[in-house]
């Protein structure tokens, strides 16, 4: 287990967590950091504040020290409640995470047959069914599960045997979550026909996390001769050359890799049948919640729904960050650089999106060029066009996303300039755009 700077445990008052907690503190002067306890309130049960007074009377007498958040876990309509909670429970104890913190939560073996067989049920593949590792990176830390290795009855007899006072949640009891019918029908049932169950399913995640290694390994390997580094996109002709499986599992990396939503099978299978055979003039496009998956020019384009921006101006204030549809507009001062600042009266400007025929000097050309070829021959996907920003001083056109700066505009040698950034202009434009 890393070393970390300060160790947190998730303690709900639980006869697990209660074990860790104590295990833990009984060992401190071994630890290479302090000891601390965080309890979520979800705020779900009547007994919700006995149960948190409980746990800080519990550090108290420890001498951990003890933090509560509070939070309000109702799930809203059409939504899991218990997914939701558990979302919500994370999201509050990564608020009590500083970089180099580990977070280290009572997850047991019988929590780890309960994991791979909801996954199995909801048709995962080995990522899913390999469960819940026993450490992994959590933000700028860690998260560690180091009682994986127990059972729960071998918890529970060890609490009673040194005398723990834990609570029990009668939420666990509610088998309208899918987690305890688990818990309390059907495993139960299965053990009885197969008393090996817990450990033989924790060797089976075991396996399949040995598999999902793998399988990213492969994608990694894969990846290196379809990537395009500067838009971060996948090159088709490269794509075609691997088998549909592979073709589906680097598609799954590729996505994860750019911090986007991974989709089921049946839209991969999309993309593989509808949209990369498509013909070389279509736009297809393959979307689910949050991703769009389009190709153009033999390569596959990954990213959040792109709208084109609104027509109307836009004031910025060059001293501060400007949110747009795509990405985000920045400028800094410097000397001889971007746009000369003495055009900018009171360091502001107008962002504005195409409406079409708009013209720009690119510096050091003689002529004006038409955006409209200009994006052609940068290779500007059409669908992102109406994302770039344009940038006007003085009612003229004066920077193409910090790309593309009109020489009237160009500050000389001696003179402060603003230099302007989008931060989306290398998937946009590519290594190639300020030529």
């Amino acid at each position: 287990m890393p070393h970390a700077r300060r160790y947190v445990v998730a303690y709900s008052g639980g006869v697990d967590s209660h074990v860790l907690l104590q295990a833990l503190a009984s060992q401190r002067e071994d630890l290479p950091g302090p000891l601390a306890a965080c309890h979520v309130n979800h705020g779900l049960s009547r007994h919700a504040g006995e149960w948190a007074d409980h746990c800080r009377r519990v550090c108290e007498a420890l001498g951990v020290a003890f933090h509560r958040e509070d939070i309000d876990a109702a799930a809203p309509r059409g939504r899991s409640q218990e997914a939701w909670a558990r979302r919500l429970r994370y999201e509050a104890l990564q608020r009590r995470m500083e970089a180099g913190d580990m977070l280290l939560t009572a997850h047991q073996a019988d929590d780890q047959v309960e994991t791979l067989l909801l996954q199995l049920l909801r048709g995962a593949g080995p990522a899913g069914l390999a469960a819940m590792p026993a450490v992994q990176p959590l933000g700028s830390g860690w998260h560690a599960r180091p009682l994986l290795g127990f059972t729960r009855e071998e918890l529970k007899d060890h609490a009673r045997a040194i005398g723990l006072n834990w609570i029990e949640d009668e939420s666990n009891r509610d088998l309208r979550h899918d987690r305890n019918f688990l818990r309390r029908e059907a495993l139960p049932l299965l053990a009885r026909r197969w008393p090996a169950l817990v450990s033989t399913l924790g060797r089976a995640a075991a396996l399949q996390a040995e598999a999902a290694d793998l399988l990213q390994e492969l994608a990694g390997l894969d990846l290196q001769g379809c990537y395009h580094a500067a838009t971060g996109t996948l090159d088709l002709a490269a794509l075609r050359e691997l088998s549909p499986a592979r073709q589906r599992n680097l598609l799954r990396h590729w996505l994860k890799r750019r911090g986007l939503p991974v989709p089921d099978q049946r839209r991969l299978k999309a993309i593989q049948t509808d949209l990369m055979p498509a013909r070389a003039d279509a736009q297809p496009c393959v979307g689910w919640p949050g991703v769009e998956i389009r190709r153009y020019r033999e390569r596959l384009f990954a990213l959040p729904p792109v709208t084109a921006g609104d027509k109307s101006a836009l004031p910025w204030d060059l001293g501060r960050p400007l949110s747009l549809p795509l990405g985000e507009l920045r400028a800094r001062r410097a000397r001889g650089q971007g746009m000369r600042a003495a055009l900018c009266p009171g360091d502001t400007v107008t962002v504005q999106f195409r409406r079409g025929g708009e013209t720009v000097r690119r510096v050091g050309r003689a002529h004006h060029q038409v955006l409209k070829k200009l994006f052609q021959e940068c290779g500007v996907p059409p669908w992102l066009r109406g994302a770039v920003p344009l940038v006007y001083a003085d009612g003229h056109l004066a920077s193409v996303a910090g790309v593309w700066l009109d020489d009237a505009f160009a500050a000389g040698t001696d003179e402060e300039g603003w230099e302007i950034e989008w931060t989306a202009a290398g998937e946009v434009f590519g290594t190639d755009s300020k030529s």
